[in-house]
């Protein structure tokens, strides 16, 4: 009874798993091959709460193998090496099967050791991480196993297995319980697709409620004070911050204003003012650019009154900001010129720059041509002369193309006009 109620409501079967019905439905690839018996090297990768650990469990204490449970974040070398010492022993002789919870925090070595085994079948992996395994896990062992993601539960699953979980409180408490709907939708939004979470909420609930005639009633009241920022499943060195600012970047260049706003208010929320502040001057030069150029100096003013006020009123800037940026027009014009330079740059066609943009006024006696003969474009008609800019290695190359934006699309007439061209 002290264990957590997630503990206690954990599921014996896949059929008892609540969600992930894109592996665990009859039929699919993940489902045949485990009722078949066929247990690969796996990874399951996914946010806290979604049942990878059960999933895992249900699948070793099934397998007719020895089981062994890790979890990375106290693992030691030595223990891995107890788990390999098994192979070839009476013990492991119906195979070893480890369970590695949260791989990630193995070192390199570690998950090293691990490659020879896992190579030769003598011990099969399963392994869970809440952090994105082609970033945090190491290459060769990534290639001996199969990643499977698990997704955040929806809506409809979490209040299933509320459902499930009140009736087992009633069964442990003898006691009805009643959750008004209101309060039950927002159980099942609030925690963010975590079922755990969700479970914890409940629990805390049923054990404040007050039991009248023996009923206790739970409110939304009551759900919105365990409710309070439960859905921010937000680190900033963890891949859903990164998954956010990506988000909102992407909203912004795809002018989506109200996608674009809900990205910023989940950072307002999480208390990551620095990070909205940086990707929004990022945006404003690589999305919006020369199709707006005022955006730039706008946003950096919004960026520079959000880190003088703080949060809260921080966001009031940023979301103007944030709009402003969405519904501007958009060009990476100047991104792109950028970007195919300094390519080049790397590939190592460079050259000098021409005689006449150099800041030397002696030629070498061995000099075809004496002297600078730069010719200053403020001294002829529009301010402009033709001559060469780019080094003789790079005549002809072209960086930059116009927008089809109105302000770079006036600039080129503008250009087209004076250089004589159609």
């Amino acid at each position: 009874m002290n264990s957590p109620l997630a503990d206690r409501l954990r599921p014996k079967t896949l059929d008892e798993v609540f969600g992930q019905r894109q592996l665990l439905a009859p039929g699919t690839v993940f489902r045949s091959n485990i009722e078949a018996g066929r247990v690969p090297n796996m990874i399951f990768y996914g946010p806290p709460g979604v049942g990878k650990t059960t999933v895992a469990r249900i699948i070793a204490e099934n397998s007719g193998m020895r089981l062994h449970k890790l979890n990375g974040t106290s693992a030691s070398t030595s223990d891995i090496r107890t788990v390999i010492g098994e192979i070839g022993t009476l013990m492991g002789s119906g195979g070893i099967l480890l369970y590695l919870d949260e791989i990630q925090y193995l070192n390199k070595k570690q998950q090293q050791s691990l490659l020879e085994c896992i190579e030769d079948g003598s011990i099969t992996l399963i392994a869970s991480t809440t952090e994105n395994p082609y970033f945090y896990v190491y290459t060769a062992l990534l290639s001996r196993c199969t990643v499977f993601e698990f997704k955040p539960l929806e809506p409809a699953d979490l209040r299933a297995a509320l459902e499930r979980a009140k009736g087992l409180l009633e069964k442990e408490g003898g006691c009805q319980i009643e959750i008004d709907p209101d309060a039950m939708e927002l159980m099942s939004t609030a925690c963010g697709g975590d079922l755990r979470k969700g479970l914890g909420g409940l629990e805390l609930l049923c054990g404040a409620a007050k039991a009248e005639n023996g009923v206790k009633r739970i409110t939304r009241e009551m759900a919105l004070q365990v409710s309070q920022r439960s859905s921010m499943n937000y680190d900033r060195d963890s891949d859903h911050h990164y998954d956010t600012i990506s988000a909102l970047q992407k909203s912004i260049r795809g002018s989506d204003p109200d996608a674009a706003i809900h990205y910023l208010a989940r950072l307002m929320e999480a208390g990551d003012l620095l990070s909205a502040c940086r990707r929004l001057l990022v945006i404003a030069a690589e999305d919006i650019g020369l199709a707006y150029p005022q955006a730039i100096p706008i946003v950096k003013a919004c960026v520079d009154s959000a880190l003088q006020l703080g949060l809260p009123e921080a966001q009031l800037p940023l979301a103007d900001a944030v709009i402003l940026l969405a519904t501007a027009p958009k060009s990476n014009s100047a991104h792109n010129a950028i970007i195919a330079a300094r390519e080049d740059v790397r590939r190592g066609r460079i050259g000098p720059p021409p005689r006449q943009l150099q800041n030397k006024h002696y030629d070498g006696a061995d000099a075809k041509v004496k002297g600078q003969n730069y010719l200053y474009p403020h001294d002829y008609p529009n301010h402009w002369v033709a001559q060469q800019y780019l080094p003789d290695a790079l005549v002809g190359v072209t960086y930059y193309e116009y927008g089809e934006n109105k302000i770079e699309q006036a600039a080129k007439a503008y250009w087209d006009r004076i250089k004589g061209q159609k």
